[in-house]
């Protein structure tokens, strides 16, 4: 059984911005405004955005290339090797995951806390999981149309609430055309750069869309989209309310929100927040849950995430599964506050799989030149070989930067690697001895993942 055609472009936007549009990204644009000068952080925004083009560029040419729920497994195993796309494409799932749910529900916890002490912080993130993993079980197409309503949503409120806050200074700024130093707009660039990763989580979803063109339209249209918002709320933030002030709070939209709008600011913006970590969480259990699917088939994971629903038309173990693994991320990072740990962790590993989609356009260009590709980067290789030495220096600067990610990222990658090499060989063994049976039962493959 195969999954279903039912997604159109406006869900595959809503997914791609809906796992970037997170509440952590705020604290990032902070970090972004506190390196410059003044009300500039709107320029290295823009900048961080249009770095990130160049790698939808290389994804778009990709996921043409190979449309498979599989993704970025299949991308590196064709132009590298088994081993590195194996291991890379496990470690990035699991660092995904796990950033992307503990410090959601971090920085939810604590602005909980503070609005309903009553209420154990750790319930609403049971609840939340709860909610999103029961729509996804009951098909995309219910979780897509909440992904949609919800995004969109969202977008208005932070346009609204970042113009309406420049209204109220009179849309006066201070020096915005004057970041300051090299140094510090470097720094502003590289951190900008991290408010759009995971944009690329859509591609998983190229067996559910309705046209393949979709997955890359839908993420350029997601980053144009990100780069007005993060750059109208983020000048919005440090025109109204000091730096200092901002930087010291988890939720910094929460502060604006309280400034410019009194209470009903801070009510509407905590169910804002509310509405951001629902959505994150969908978008997260959307695309992951598929390339857990695409991986079992390939005999990487386990069959049992294989399995899909008769009725829905979903991966509901993987599904499932996600929920349990979301559940413990989350007791974990709120036991022990290491949020930031996990941004560091979650940006590093974004830049080590952008450098590799930009080397993989290039050596699938050489090895597949005769194959037919919907879309095409314009300009040779140049695309390609920027989006490599960028995302290469951005990586090294977060870990050299950050210890405790690279520790922790190293520790993983051991994980990772013994697992590679131990479990899967069993399970492709197991496969192997399966074969008889399955030719009685012949299945045609999904375009993109045939044997080379």
């Amino acid at each position: 059984m195969q999954l279903k055609r039912v997604l159109t472009l406006r869900t595959v936007v809503a997914t791609s911005a809906g796992l970037t549009l997170a509440s952590s990204s705020f604290v990032a644009a902070v970090l972004v405004a506190n390196y410059v000068l003044g009300d500039t952080a709107w320029i290295a925004i823009l900048i961080g955005g249009a770095l990130c083009f160049l790698a939808a560029a290389c994804f778009s040419e990709l996921n043409g290339l190979l449309p498979t729920a599989a993704g970025i497994r299949l991308y590196f195993s064709r132009a590298f090797n088994d081993q590195v796309s194996l291991v890379i494409s496990l470690l990035y799932m699991l660092i995904v995951v796990i950033g992307v749910v503990g410090v959601e529900s971090f920085i939810l916890s604590q602005v909980l806390s503070e609005a309903f002490p009553a209420i154990p912080p750790y319930l609403w993130i049971v609840v939340m999981l709860l909610l999103v993993t029961g729509m996804n079980l009951r098909g995309i197409k219910m979780a897509g149309v909440f992904q949609d309503v919800v995004t969109y949503s969202l977008i208005a409120v932070m346009l609204f609430i970042g113009f309406f806050a420049l209204y109220k200074v009179g849309f006066k700024l201070n020096a915005p055309l004057s970041p300051g130093g090299a140094t510090g707009m470097i720094q502003a660039v590289a951190v900008g750069v991290f408010l759009f990763v995971g944009f690329e989580w859509v591609t998983p979803l190229v067996e559910e869309v309705t046209q393949v063109k979709q997955i890359s339209r839908g993420m350029m249209i997601a980053l144009g989209i990100l780069s007005v918002v993060y750059a109208v709320f983020t000048v919005a933030m440090t025109a109204v309310v000091p730096k200092a002030t901002l930087v010291a709070s988890p939720a910094p939209q929460l502060v604006l929100a309280r400034t410019v709008l009194g209470d009903l600011g801070a009510s509407v913006m905590i169910l804002v927040i509310l509405a951001t970590s629902l959505k994150t969480f969908n978008a997260g259990i959307i695309s992951v849950s598929r390339f857990m699917y695409a991986s079992a088939r390939e005999h990487v994971l386990p069959a049992v995430f294989s399995k899909i629903s008769m009725r829905f038309f979903t991966p509901y173990v993987a599904i499932i599964t996600l929920f349990f693994i979301g559940l413990l991320a989350a007791a974990l990072t709120m036991l022990t506050g290491n949020y930031v740990v996990l941004v560091g962790l979650a940006a590093a590993m974004e830049s080590i799989v952008y450098t590799l989609a930009g080397l993989a356009v290039i050596s699938l260009r050489r090895k597949m030149s005769d194959r037919e590709r919907p879309y095409l980067i314009k300009g040779g290789y140049l695309v390609p070989l920027l989006t490599a030495l960028v995302f290469t220096l951005l990586a090294v600067a977060v870990l050299a930067s950050d210890i405790s990610a690279l520790l922790y990222i190293a520790a993983a990658f051991v994980v990772v690697l013994v697992y590679v090499n131990t479990a899967v060989p069993r399970l492709k063994k197991k496969y192997e001895a399966r074969k008889p049976a399955a030719r009685r039962r012949p299945a045609r493959a999904p375009e993109g993942l045939e044997s080379k």
